[in-house]
């Protein structure tokens, strides 16, 4: 039953998740010497190759990965394929490689499957998942909890951005930062927890002008490329809007072609190198007519936007998607419920992420 149909305002369960997200990230931070032991157990076996798996906000979060253990220790991540593995079986030989597989509720079938396989065939597998009774924390060698605590509405929210968390700190301690990115994620929650007050109330506004929006892009780039695909998914799953995320380059090769006025285009920008990807993408955008909506940390630095909703900067930088993500998902309860819809109760849709 969703909260409007017991009484309460549609979306309450959405906001309140999107609200806790500060807290979530403390209670994650608990477990840093837990995750220090795993990064340990990762360097003594010299398991450079880092396999990540999941679906949905947990890929989202797996696209997150791939830079933050290439920017941190340079080790070569990738967002592996389950189907070569699970559904065609191939053999792959594992030696040498960290596999994480990443699932809120612990329970997605093919990505237990996954790492099940990959322990066999020689991988040091962790679990990052809420649940620490879940099938996949049993199937891995070690486990992360994401500890999230019970996740109801259902597009996942504090078990992505803790997701993310999770694995920038697993990524810093194998670097041997550990330290470093325990207090930027520390520093992030209270930046995050100070400024989403005010985003409530900027993209409340900003939902009444898209209320009538069937499309959208989402573009980002490097890091914030995660942060793209997980907005689409949240104004996917909420809004019934068909949001597809691009990185910025991308649009520039066939997408942009399809822009027009009634065709607007959100961006993620950050002040780091993918910046000026960004900046060119948002003068194409310009060029074709559509309205652009620039967040994120170097938000203000992408001209001719019709509307900003910018960030602040944590430290270090690889930790702005902790940040850039609470926009969209504000943005999204808000649009749902500015279109009649519930964003607590998706059509079509059932939670799975419950425990602790």
């Amino acid at each position: 039953m969703s909260p409007a149909e017991n009484g309460g305002e549609p979306g309450t369960r959405f906001v309140a998740e999107i609200r806790e997200q500060p807290a979530a990230l403390r209670r994650l931070l608990e477990h840093d010497a837990e995750i220090a032991r795993i990064a340990q157990e990762m360097r003594d076996r010299d398991a450079r190759l880092v396999r990540l798996v999941g679906h949905g906000s947990s890929d989202n979060a797996a696209s997150y990965g791939v830079y933050a253990f290439g920017l941190l220790p340079n080790w070569t991540a990738m967002r592996d394929s389950i189907t070569l593995t699970v559904h065609y079986g191939k053999p792959l030989d594992m030696t040498g490689s960290t596999v994480i597989g990443l699932s809120q509720s612990g329970r997605t079938p093919d990505v237990v499957e996954y790492v099940k396989g990959a322990r066999t065939a020689g991988a040091f597998t962790v679990a990052v998942t809420n649940d620490p009774g879940s099938e996949l924390a049993l199937a891995a060698d070690a486990f992360i909890p994401l500890a999230a605590e019970p996740e109801l509405a259902v597009a996942a929210t504090k078990t992505y951005v803790n997701t993310l968390a999770a694995l920038a700190l697993l990524a810093g301690h194998v670097a041997e930062r550990g330290g470093e990115l325990a207090e930027g994620i520390g520093r992030a929650a209270d930046l995050m927890e100070s400024g989403i007050p005010g985003l409530e109330r900027s993209t409340a506004k900003l939902a009444l002008s898209f209320s009538y929006t069937g499309r959208m892009f989402v573009i980002g780039r490097g890091v914030e490329f995660a942060t793209a695909r997980e907005i689409a998914l949240k104004l996917l799953e909420t809004c019934r809007i068909a949001a597809e995320p691009l990185t910025a380059t991308d649009l520039a090769h066939g997408p942009v072609a399809a822009l027009d006025h009634l065709f607007p285009v959100w961006a993620i920008a950050s002040s780091d190198g993918t910046l000026a990807t960004v900046q060119e993408a948002a003068t194409r955008i310009r060029e074709m007519g559509a309205n652009l909506v620039a967040s994120g940390t170097a938000a203000e630095l992408i001209k001719g936007a019709a509307f900003t909703v910018p960030v602040p900067m944590p430290e270090p930088a690889l930790l702005s998607p902790l940040l850039s993500v609470v926009p969209g998902q504000l943005f999204a309860s808000a649009l749902a419920r500015a279109r009649g819809l519930d964003p607590d109760a998706p059509h079509g849709l059932a939670k799975v992420t419950l425990a602790s």
